[in-house]
């Protein structure tokens, strides 16, 4: 059964007509989005930095900031939607600046809860940079928790993964939390 099928059952089983003019191209256009939705499981870390990784002999803490989130709830399939914080102490290599967002984008267009996600960004980095620290702060909102449940219409959730120096070093810490603030 395709997606879109899977789809048309669904709105049949909610009471809906499939049929009905408004519905007729529905099932199609949510399996569409779905996809696209949850398109970062077609990605791999080396797809998305390429060859953007670059020498230098920088080892002061590099900070992207203010990086939109769009990812869907691995438990209820609604949306949270933040913004992420990612800093990292070079190694020896920088990079590309895109490639920090589009690694955020690859691991959010999962099915996620944020705690993962947070880890998920972070260990990437490392990864690929070899950097000798890295920090990610992601702070969302969630409509599992605001269109349904309890529904409280201005929580916030923020999570923090710190590696290496962001972690051990109290100092290269709170420089990188007072430069996301």
């Amino acid at each position: 059964m395709s997606l879109d099928q899977h789809y048309t059952a669904i709105l049949s089983l909610l009471g809906e007509d499939p049929q009905r003019e408004g519905l007729l191209d529905t099932p199609k256009r949510a399996a569409k989005a779905m996809q696209y939705l949850c398109r970062g499981y077609e990605q791999t870390l080396e797809e998305v930095v390429g060859s953007a990784l670059f020498s230098s002999d920088n080892s002061e803490l590099v900070l992207v900031k203010n990086i939109e989130l769009y990812s869907l709830c691995e438990h209820h399939l609604l949306p949270f939607i933040g913004k992420v914080h990612v800093g990292y102490l070079p190694n020896g290599k920088v990079l590309g600046l895109s490639k920090v967002a589009r690694i955020v984008d690859m691991f959010g267009r999962r099915l996620q809860i944020q705690e993962n996600l947070t880890r998920q960004i972070a260990e990437g980095i490392q990864q690929v940079t070899g950097a000798l620290g890295v920090g990610v702060v992601i702070e969302a909102q969630h409509m599992c928790m605001m269109m349904r449940g309890v529904e409280k219409q201005n929580s916030s959730m923020v999570s923090s993964v710190m590696l290496g120096e962001l972690r051990d070093n109290a100092a290269t810490r709170s420089e990188f939390l007072s430069l996301i603030q």
